[in-house]
């Protein structure tokens, strides 16, 4: 299978450390929590570094953010940036360029001019 090009550059290996580290202890945390969205959280919390917040707004609900971010024990706008090298390959990101408020998007009071899937890749 062929990689894909990205902007995002591959971990160091300290930060790749570091970034197993966190998510094994997220793993490993003594907490009740439905295993699916446990696989969620974390992947959410991989993809973070690639799209940034914004998009990981666009993609999922409020609720599901603060869910996810409960699970992680974080806060993702302190740990993403607000939009990742690879922001510009989502949807979501054509869909918040295409607005004038972010946070109208995010809440569904503002519709983008764009008719796009904001849960897919577009390159």
């Amino acid at each position: 299978m062929a990689t894909r090009k990205t902007k995002t550059p591959r971990a160091t290996a300290e930060q790749a450390v570091e970034r197993y580290a966190f998510l094994d202890g997220v793993i490993r945390k003594p907490a009740e929590v439905n295993l699916d969205e446990l696989e969620s959280a974390l992947g959410m919390y991989l993809i973070g570094f690639h799209f940034g917040w914004k998009v990981l707004y666009v993609i999922h609900s409020k609720r599901t953010i603060r869910k996810y971010e409960e699970i992680l024990g974080i806060s993702i706008r302190e740990v993403f940036d607000e939009f990742g090298p690879d922001a510009d390959r989502t949807n979501a990101f054509t869909a918040i360029q295409a607005v004038s408020s972010f946070w109208k998007l995010v809440s569904g009071e503002e519709k983008p001019t764009v008719d796009v899937d904001k849960r897919t890749l577009n390159g």
